[in-house]
């Protein structure tokens, strides 16, 4: 007797499948791929830095910050989950997703830097909405900025430095690395850099 294919979940399968789950998951290719788990404490502080001044950089505009714990449709039926991001549609208390992405954030660990900075990367690309992705290096004061030029092409930039600031005119704010790296010590050699 021949084994039926299991068919593809919708997004909104997905969805109410992963609202009983206790584990975080993302929706690749129509089936649920569970998110990693236990990140180091560097990445955590990066990642709090980072939306703490998003909340408070934004204050006011009409867009506001999420966590990994709200999702993008890079994709038709496929769902990711930066380590942080901004939203300027209107958002609904009880959805999944944020409705307008307009920047989204990876703090880079060495289990999923290939996986972000590659295949991740090409997704978010696609989000029309999205003007800004920054991938965020947490061995040394380094961001690597993809964001649309006039035309909506993507370039790609690198920030560095403590004492750096990345633009995001977009949004009429900035974030200093200064702020984005508060309370992180760098280890005396960097395995990884240049993201």
């Amino acid at each position: 007797m021949a084994q039926r294919a299991e068919q593809p979940w919708t997004t909104d399968a997905f969805f109410a499948w992963q609202d009983r789950q206790q584990d975080r998951y993302e929706l690749v290719d129509g089936f649920p791929i569970r998110m990693m788990a236990g990140a180091r404490n560097v990445h955590d502080t990066i990642t709090i830095n980072l939306l703490s001044e998003l909340r408070m950089k934004l204050r006011g505009s009409g867009c506001v910050p999420f966590s990994g714990d709200s999702s993008v449709e890079t994709y038709p039926g496929r769902i990711r989950r930066p380590d942080a991001g901004i939203d300027c549609g209107r958002r609904d208390p009880n959805a999944y997703k944020a409705a307008e992405p307009r920047l989204v954030a990876e703090v880079l660990s060495p289990s999923t830097r290939d996986l972000d900075t590659l295949e991740k990367l090409a997704e978010y690309k696609s989000i029309a909405s999205l003007d800004t992705i920054l991938f965020v290096e947490p061995n040394a004061a380094q961001v690597a900025v993809w964001s649309r030029d006039a035309e909506r092409a993507w370039e790609r930039s690198f920030v560095e430095g403590l004492d750096a600031v990345i633009e995001l005119p977009g949004l009429g704010i900035a974030l200093p690395l200064s702020e984005l790296y508060d309370g992180v010590t760098f280890p005396a050699s960097p395995t990884m850099r240049a993201v």
